[in-house]
């Protein structure tokens, strides 16, 4: 109910008004701010400024609907009535008589946070009838007023930037949603909401009612990273009967906001190339394997994940859902050393509950470096830069060869050159001694040819890579220069005879003919065949360890010792897999 000073003059007889004038003397009333004394005639409404804020953007017009709290007393100091005892502010429009005079006259001018101590003569208050039990006759009225609020029915939604993005590609539009921070204010500065306190952005639609219509429109037009000021009145806001909890009746509403996310349900994902690679012979498709970096940010530029700070790539199938959907979009159609930024909508990211540090509904934003890529299907790639004129002997399994190399990652990143130690590279081809793809890529090359042998992960070292040296699943390049070929022996042969086989061979060996031969026999004569040329062992190996094993194998009661009877030629073994003569 009114309170008494703020009664219009023709209502002063009503007597349902006399319980709100009753009221109690509590100590919860704000004191009234000592005047200087001012010579006063009594004639007319007499006002003193007790403080002026520093900034005062509106001032009170006869027709603006206000809110302000009030002490009255009598020039004794007695009080009469105070808001401050109900606990609310006192409402009503200036100027229309819902006010005595001078209380309309009074209020003119003044800013929101003002004070003033104002004194009405009583023909400009109750006159000489007063208000029975309350307000004597002919009385002079004291208010001690504070202007908490103040707005106009054709006020409209006020914005105010104060930080705007130098770029901004796109902006609010009805039925985006967002993600923003918030402080709400009243017209005076008190605090009654914000969504800094609760940590969290608060996520809605705009424009279709999800909202008050003052916010629905102020939010219209913000970029990401845009902080604006949204004045709304209460006819925007929650009007008349306020919103039940925090906000009065009536209030203008103050919005501090920050943009930092927008989309819309409809958004796919968006590509920018950031730098493409002049030459591109290959372009990712679905079911392709990747290798990739990445830094992962929010719309605003908040950083969520980096593989960088893990020092690993990021590796996956494309195409196949091992990640997010925009993700497995984003990804088709990279080069092996692209960088491209892939904005991602939440639908098509980790959509209404995020994930980690990633909240609910937020828009992603993926800057990628592409390491390399690569299909199971793939084979051993090989390109020929010099193959010499005079190329007829082409390496084959089995021979010994000599070659430099320089192997890098398909991104270029160097891993390991024989030309930096000063020595080549030394393997039998076809034994194991190298991975199967560089084994595939030396077939059939001739001395002084150059080639670029790339190699795919399952044909290199795999998932699990070289620690330290080879990261898991990278392709393999290699640049290759064969200088030297030794031809090995047909396939199952350690050594072979050049000519004609003794028919006396074991008596040969056995030279103190007592019918048995011992390793030391063996070898040396073995190694005096090879010096003479008679015969030759496999090149690439240790010539020591063929001998034995070649002694092993005749040795075939594992005595120590080779008899005439297990003694044989290669020609004349019913089992394969022996090193034999």
């Amino acid at each position: 109910m009114a309170g008494l000073g703020m009664l219009p003059r023709r209502r002063r007889c009503c007597s349902l008004l006399l319980p709100a004038l009753l009221v109690s003397w509590v100590a919860c009333q704000a004191p009234p701010v000592p005047a200087g004394e001012q010579p006063w005639d009594g004639q007319d409404v007499h006002i003193e400024r007790s403080f002026v804020p520093e900034q005062c953007a509106r001032t009170v017009r006869s027709g603006d609907f206000v809110r302000y709290h009030y002490l009255g007393t009598f020039p004794d100091g007695s009080k009469f009535d105070s808001s401050y005892d109900r606990g609310s502010t006192f409402d009503a429009f200036v100027g229309k008589g819902q006010l005595i005079a001078g209380m309309d006259k009074a209020l003119v001018g003044m800013c929101v946070n003002e004070r003033r101590f104002v004194k009405i003569p009583p023909k400009l208050a109750y006159g000489s009838e007063g208000v029975s039990g309350v307000i004597p006759p002919d009385a002079v009225l004291h208010f001690d007023v504070l202007l908490i609020d103040l707005w106009n029915s054709e006020d409209e939604v006020q914005i105010q930037t104060y930080l705007k993005p130098e770029k901004c590609t796109r902006t609010i539009q009805v039925s985006d949603f967002v993600r923003y921070h918030y402080n709400g204010t009243f017209l005076d500065g008190t605090l009654f909401d914000s969504s800094h306190n609760r940590m969290r952005t608060y996520d809605t639609y705009v424009g279709i009612g999800w909202l008050i219509p003052g916010m629905d429109k102020g939010l219209l037009g913000m970029c990401v990273g845009e902080k604006r000021i949204i004045t709304i009145p209460p006819y925007l806001a929650y009007g008349e009967e306020g919103d039940g909890k925090e906000i009065p009746g009536q209030a203008s509403l103050v919005f501090d906001v920050a943009l930092l996310d927008l989309h819309n349900p409809k958004d796919g994902i968006t590509v920018e190339n950031q730098q493409v690679p002049e030459s591109c012979e290959r372009k990712s498709q679905t079911g392709d394997f990747l290798r990739y970096h990445y830094n992962g940010t929010l719309l605003d530029g908040t950083l969520f994940d980096s593989s960088y700070s893990r020092n690993h790539t990021y590796d996956t199938y494309i195409g196949k859902g091992y990640v997010i959907a925009g993700m497995d979009e984003g990804l088709l159609g990279v080069c092996t050393g692209e960088k491209r930024r892939i904005i991602i909508p939440p639908h098509l990211g980790y959509g209404e509950e995020g994930r980690g540090k990633i909240p609910g509904s937020a828009v992603l934003v993926f800057d990628i470096h592409v390491i390399d890529f690569h299909n199971p299907l793939d084979s051993v790639n090989i390109t020929t830069h010099y193959k010499p004129s005079n190329c007829t002997v082409l390496s084959k399994k089995g021979d010994y060869l000599k070659y430099h190399y320089n192997a890098s990652l398909l991104d270029g990143t160097l891993l390991d050159s024989t030309l930096s130690l000063g020595k080549t590279y030394n393997i039998v081809l076809g034994s194991g001694q190298v991975v199967l793809g560089m084994d595939m890529g030396l077939r059939d090359m001739c001395v002084g040819e150059r080639r670029t042998v790339v190699i795919p992960p399952h044909l290199g070292y795999g998932e699990a890579g070289v620690e330290g040296e080879v990261p898991g699943s990278a392709v393999l390049v290699f640049d290759i220069e064969l200088l030297e070929l030794v031809s090995g022996l047909p396939d199952g042969y350690m050594f072979v005879w050049h000519g004609d086989v003794s028919p006396n061979l074991f008596e040969e060996i056995d030279k103190d003919n007592n019918g048995e031969v011992f390793l030391e026999e063996f070898s040396e004569y073995i190694q005096a065949q090879v010096d003479s040329g008679k015969g030759k062992l496999a090149p690439g190996f240790d010539s020591a360890k063929i001998v034995k094993n070649m002694f092993t194998n005749q040795d075939r009661n594992g005595d120590g010792k080779i008899t005439a009877e297990e003694f044989k030629l290669k020609d004349q073994e019913t089992t394969e897999g022996h090193d034999e003569l």
